[in-house]
């Protein structure tokens, strides 16, 4: 218990007199590390030939694991600092639905374009559905308000699409979060920060990336053969269209201590594996590799003030009982009140989605917003389970008030 004690305090004292963010160049080379656990320059503690913050193989050792989410925790009750309000705007998702009916917080697509100017209705004001997520999320406290963009969906023409149809004002977006490196996610980057740039008189925006993220990877196909997916903008491609890059693994605040960025998510529940197939290459680029866990994944979170926690996860492929219960750890003085994103129950992970959403429950949520990657049938699921005044699924266009 001395010895517990005193990394618990270490990291806190080392947290405390080192800087909020901590920014690596996307090109950092390998470092190999003793053999003998050690003191990373956050505090953070970093075992075996493990690479500086993260940027080689992830901790697997469940010691290691505790360590880090103590550390995330300290971070997160720290810094995060509650706000009065949030908006979500739903920039791009899978599914486009004006009609079906909401809670009274729940803004539907048709009214959210007459809110940004449309006069008539016709297929050619309306948004378009495309696979993949952005959100567009506007914080306010005390008057103040900040705007910052989770991810930027599969492609260029959906964000401008859409955009200019919602009438996003891209010029105040201060910041932009990629939750992981998939290309549905990723896509639309590049015109995202072009909209913003020219929408900011050139102010360079901060972009919060992980340094797993950019590694070639690729699906498995039934006769054995490997479908590439398309690599995610480079770095060097971000920060020619205006991108503050920082390339980090730890966890943060930003924006005021509006938002909270996590670090990697521990992967604790039995049956939640991750996209099982998924490869990527190798360090060398020789050869594939089983990438399964997709490590680079993070999750976003706002407190909102007597509500509590509300999170964002894009995909999900840490599962979302893992990502919950992280989100729990790092926040155990507050409530979770609300989920919101991906779930990626859908395909392969269609045999969890009972364990998912009967572990979902500890969690006594207020909200979850189904979209993406979930599937119709896990969004049924939660409809039974949870009820239509906590399940609101997402589409593109709406907006969500809490």
């Amino acid at each position: 218990m001395a010895f517990l004690f005193f990394v618990t305090e270490r990291m806190r004292l080392s947290l405390s007199h080192h800087p909020q963010l901590s920014v690596i160049a996307h090109h950092c080379s390998c470092q190999t590390l003793s053999p003998c656990a050690r003191f990373g320059p956050t505090g953070t503690l970093i075992q075996g030939a493990a690479r500086l913050l993260g940027a080689c193989e992830p901790l697997w050792s469940p010691i290691a694991w505790s360590w880090k989410e103590v550390a995330a925790e300290r971070v997160a009750m720290k810094d995060l600092k509650p706000v009065d309000q949030i908006e979500v705007q739903v920039l791009v998702d899978n599914v486009t639905d004006s009609l079906s009916t909401g809670p009274k917080n729940v803004t539907l697509e048709w009214p959210a374009l007459m809110r940004a100017g449309m006069r008539e209705l016709a297929g050619s004001c309306q948004c378009c559905a495309n696979h993949g997520l952005s959100l567009v999320i506007t914080a306010r406290r005390d008057g103040a308000q900040h705007t910052m963009l989770f991810d930027a969906g599969p492609v260029e023409f959906a964000i401008e699409y859409n955009g200019t149809r919602l009438g996003i004002d891209f010029g105040a977006i201060e910041a932009v979060v990629l939750s992981h490196g998939h290309w549905d996610h990723a896509g639309g980057l590049p015109m995202a920060f072009d909209l913003i740039h020219k929408s900011n008189a050139g102010r360079l925006v901060p972009c919060y990336l992980h340094p797993g993220m950019f590694r070639k990877r690729a699906l498995p196909l039934p006769g054995g053969d490997l479908l590439p997916i398309r690599e995610i903008p480079s770095p060097d491609e971000l920060a020619a269209r205006g991108a503050a890059v920082i390339t980090t693994t730890e966890p943060q605040t930003f924006l005021e201590d509006m938002f909270f960025l996590s670090g990697e998510i521990p992967r604790v529940t039995p049956y939640e594996k991750g996209f099982p197939g998924h490869m990527r290459r190798s360090e060398d680029g020789q050869s594939w590799e089983p990438d399964p866990l997709i490590m680079d994944e993070r999750f976003l979170a706002t407190h909102v003030k007597d509500k509590g926690i509300v999170v964002f996860t894009a995909c999900s492929h840490a599962g979302v009982v893992n990502v919950l219960k992280h989100a729990r750890t790092c926040f155990p003085l507050a409530p979770l009140y609300g989920v919101a994103g991906g779930l990626h129950l859908a395909g392969g992970n269609e045999k969890i989605i009972a364990e998912s959403v009967r572990d979902t429950a500890e969690f006594g949520l207020k909200l979850i917003a189904p979209g993406h990657c979930t599937g119709w049938r896990a969004v049924n699921a939660l409809v039974r389970t949870f009820g239509e005044n906590v399940v609101v699924p997402s589409a593109v266009g709406k907006i969500i008030t809490i």
